[in-house]
């Protein structure tokens, strides 16, 4: 029996992370998914990535407690600065510093002890927020060092860093997801979810997502709080 390769996949519970995870599992791998408490707003993200790793067939699920809260300078861990309605050119407010950096690391810490070959994470360069931690060349580039790093980097077996969304348009994520049977229902992107994992329509995660499925030509399975504002 040929033994499958297994990747850790980067799953916060919203529409990307699943599509990732649906993906990688096409890919054939044994899949080991990775949450976090970052200190974020709410915990319907975290609700929504249970749902889906008891749906999607995952071998484990590990949240992780990485308090970034205390550090600030962020609309999603720091509740003194207001979640923006309007879209912004530049770096904007929900941006939290270094994110990517830390979740990756735990991830490549992770995928050491599992022998895997593979960390996926569901980043986007396209319709996205602006984030640096989200552009090829960071994923290039922390996957150089990841090679550099690790004992399993410098006996010559390689980890890389797979980020299969990172080229296309949300509606292109959504068809893709759709394909592969992803349910979107089950998903929270929104920054601003209730308890309930309604999502508020109005943060610019909700419109980039809504604007996608209007883009695919889908139904948004979304549930909002509010009557969505319109799409950017």
């Amino acid at each position: 029996m040929i033994e499958q390769n297994k990747a850790v996949v980067l799953l916060s519970g919203g529409l990307d992370s699943a599509t990732t995870l649906a993906i990688a599992k096409q890919q054939g791998y044994q899949c080991y998914a990775l949450s976090f408490r970052y200190g974020q707003r709410h915990s319907a993200e975290l609700q929504a990535a249970q749902r889906l790793v008891e749906s999607m067939g995952v071998v484990a699920h590990q949240v992780a407690d990485v308090d970034m809260g205390f550090i600030g300078g962020s609309a999603l861990t720091d509740r003194s600065i207001d979640v923006p309605e309007q879209f912004s050119e530049g770096i904007p407010v929900t941006y939290v510093p270094a994110r990517n950096t830390v979740f990756l690391s735990l991830a490549l810490a992770w995928a050491e002890v599992l022998d895997a070959n593979a960390i996926f994470i569901g980043v986007n360069a396209v319709d996205y927020s602006g984030y640096p931690d989200c552009r090829p060349e960071y994923i290039e580039a922390f996957e150089h060092m990841a090679n550099l790093a690790t004992a399993r980097g410098v006996q010559g077996e390689q980890v890389t860093i797979q980020a299969p969304l990172i080229d296309l348009s949300k509606q292109e994520i959504i068809q893709w997801g759709t394909r592969l049977h992803v349910d979107y229902q089950m998903t929270v992107s929104c920054y601003s979810a209730d308890s309930e994992g309604r999502a508020c329509g109005r943060c610019d995660s909700c419109r980039l997502r809504r604007k996608g499925f209007e883009d695919a030509g889908i139904q948004d399975p979304t549930n909002y709080i509010y009557k969505p504002l319109n799409s950017l």
